[in-house]
């Protein structure tokens, strides 16, 4: 009797404390090359094609940012990439990002794993920004259900929602 209750005590306190909703939304984030110099509260090392890089932990871009995406197969022919269409404050944020950054790395992350690493080479003024591998089928699920597809009207979003 007592180990029943222990298991039904457990159980429920497991499943509150896990709260269930830790893995139904996309994190998006786009982090900035660091220095070294900026020390382990601002910056965390990458290995990014045999070398030791620096990305600052402050996304630049992150989810919040994002109004609209769309998918594709990504060249190794197994995962997907994805486009990200910024919101009017994001895009002017990216602009001012690489504007200000040429020839910095920009590290990006989704749902906690580095995906993708990027070199600014010039400015993007048009708030499109590109995670070209890694991206599961499982994340664009989530993405759908967090916002539309670029060129999707927010009537068509909401009827795909229902379904």
């Amino acid at each position: 009797m007592k180990t029943a209750i222990i298991a039904i005590w457990l159980v429920t306190t497991l499943g509150l404390l896990a709260g269930g909703k830790k893995d139904d939304r996309l994190v998006v984030q786009f982090n900035l090359q660091g220095a070294d110099s900026d020390g382990p509260k601002m910056s965390v090392p990458q290995e990014v094609a045999g070398r030791r890089v620096f990305f600052r932990l402050s996304p630049e871009i992150s989810t919040v940012d994002i109004e609209s995406f769309r998918p594709f197969p990504a060249d190794d022919g197994i995962t997907y990439g994805m486009m990200f269409k910024l919101n009017r404050v994001g895009a002017r944020r990216l602009s001012a990002i690489t504007n200000a950054n040429l020839g910095k790395l920009l590290m990006a992350r989704v749902n906690g794993r580095a995906l993708d690493v990027i070199k600014i080479d010039k400015a993007i003024n048009d708030g499109l920004i590109v995670v070209w591998q890694g991206i599961t089928t499982r994340e664009i699920g989530l993405a759908d259900s967090m916002m539309p597809r670029i060129g999707q009207t927010a009537k068509e979003w909401k009827a795909q929602r229902k379904k």
